[in-house]
């Protein structure tokens, strides 16, 4: 059995604003699943969500400052949680990382340098919490310093990093490294530093024994300069170390058998029954309820990443087929304020809730025939996988996690019943528009249509199978 410490900045259900925290939530739990003594270090925020008891296990006196360190556990789990809590830096309204403006928190660096000490006091067994990890997983920028800092201790545990979207590196000015008084020898161009900024993800890529990455598309692609956002060239050094293994969903929470948020459920033997969704999706955002033409959704964030001006430079085709589109999201206001025009101007063929709703995403996936996808990159995304396992078949662009999840739907993939879904490779308007045109074509054909939805629901996108091969990654370590 081994003892890992999760260190991440945020895990569903406790605090959410992407990912990483569906990550964080759910692969503790796999790990412990297999027997595993596993436990999650987080900071305190004050809009962290617990339905379990919060106790004081004890203060630590770090860079001049007190930081008291409470336990709780995971919900819906025996996971234990350690929280950071330190109220000045983490006890305040907005989201972790930015404020209600949705500008980055002007101390952020000082913010996640303290978290990961109180990490590495932890891995250290200087907490006296008489528990010393064999592994400590850090995950993106947040964790960064945790393997930098471990790398100067004697005796300290194996150290994993994981990176979740290399977009995101926590680059802060040259001089926040005297505010936060890290040691100088990991102040150099192999170290720290990147172009004379500060870079927390470097600490994580070039002090981590080893570097993981949400799909083994990612992996190889974060090697390129096409999206290796100017660490290509350190995570090339690094290929022997790097690897990448798809991330999970979590099949109690995404599960058209038993998913409380959608109104009827429905499994492969029923799939009719999922039409009941359609129409009441149809009916909730006021679009005309009618099961003969396709259903597009979209959830997620509005920004370049994922493709979404790809989308809007379609919609005008698109909205003269036969077929409706429904949006659920927020981000760039220029995107934002162009979807809603556009559903106004189409108020019978689209509509868009602005903001973040989980019952509606639920809904969303349930309902819908369609999932739109048109990542520019997409380091794993989950939504492809929640599309695949609730019969909607999603449209993605051949980049990273989808690549590695989605089976385009083909004359050979048909036949051998590989296929779920649709994908283009080049990030265009008229590549994506194709590839709906695809879609449209065979929607018009129930039959086959059946064949390709029964072929998603049954994928295995369990976490059990991620967390195997981190396991293995642990061991080997």
């Amino acid at each position: 059995m081994k003892k890992i410490l999760f260190v991440s900045s945020e895990a569903h259900p406790l605090i959410k604003t992407g990912g990483l925290a569906d990550v964080s939530g759910s692969l503790p739990k796999a790990l412990a699943e297999l027997s595993q003594d596993v436990r999650l270090i987080l900071p305190n925020y004050q809009g962290i969500k617990s339905d379990k008891e919060v106790r004081f296990l004890c203060s630590l006196r770090v860079d001049n400052r007190d930081v008291n360190l409470l336990e709780t556990q995971l919900p819906d789990s025996e996971i234990t949680v350690w929280l950071v809590d330190y109220p000045e830096f983490y006890h305040r309204p907005g989201n972790p990382y930015l404020d209600g403006l949705g500008n980055s928190w002007p101390d952020n660096a000082d913010r996640f340098a303290l978290f990961c000490r109180i990490a590495v006091e932890v891995a250290m067994n200087r907490a006296n919490l008489d528990w010393q990890p064999d592994i400590v997983h850090c995950n993106d920028w947040q964790s960064g310093l945790v393997p930098a800092l471990l790398s100067l201790e004697v005796d300290s545990p194996a150290s994993v990093f994981t990176i979740h979207n290399l977009a995101y590196q926590g680059l802060f000015p040259a001089e926040s490294i005297q505010g936060l008084s890290l040691p100088g020898q990991l102040w150099h161009p192999e170290g720290l530093e990147f172009y004379h900024m500060l870079s927390f993800i470097k600490g994580g890529l070039v002090y981590a024994d080893h570097i993981t990455t949400v799909s083994p598309t990612y992996a190889l692609e974060i090697q390129t300069s096409a999206y290796g956002c100017g660490l290509e060239g350190l995570l090339l050094h690094r290929k022997d170390v790097l690897r990448g293994i798809l991330n999970g969903i979590d099949l109690e929470v995404w599960s058209p058998e038993t998913d409380p948020l959608i109104p009827q459920h429905y499994r492969i033997a029923s799939l009719a029954d999922k039409q009941y969704n359609k129409s009441e999706i149809q009916r909730k955002f006021a679009l005309p309820v009618n099961d003969h033409v396709p259903l597009f959704g979209l959830i997620g964030r509005l920004v370049e990443q994922k493709g979404i001006d790809l989308i809007i430079d379609c919609l005008p085709d698109m909205l003269s087929m036969p077929m409706q589109l429904v949006l659920l999201g927020s981000g760039d206001k220029v995107y934002e304020q162009r979807l809603q025009n556009l559903a106004h101007v189409y108020p019978d063929k689209m509509a868009i809730t602005l903001g973040y709703d989980e019952p509606l995403a639920h809904l969303i996936e349930a309902g819908s025939d369609v999932f739109l996808m048109p990542s520019r990159f997409e380091p794993c995304g989950l939504n492809q996988m929640y599309s695949q396992r609730y019969g909607t078949l999603p449209i993605v662009r051949k980049t990273g996690g989808l690549a590695d999840t989605v089976v385009d739907t083909l004359p050979e993939t048909i036949a051998d019943r590989t296929a779920t879904g649709f994908v283009f490779n080049e990030a265009s308007a008229s590549s994506l528009l194709e590839a709906i045109k695809r879609a449209m074509i065979l929607y018009s054909d129930k039959k086959a249509w059946a064949t390709i939805q029964t072929n998603a629901m049954k994928k295995d996108f369990s976490w059990r199978h991620s967390a195997e091969q981190y396991l293995m990654l642990y061991r080997n370590l």
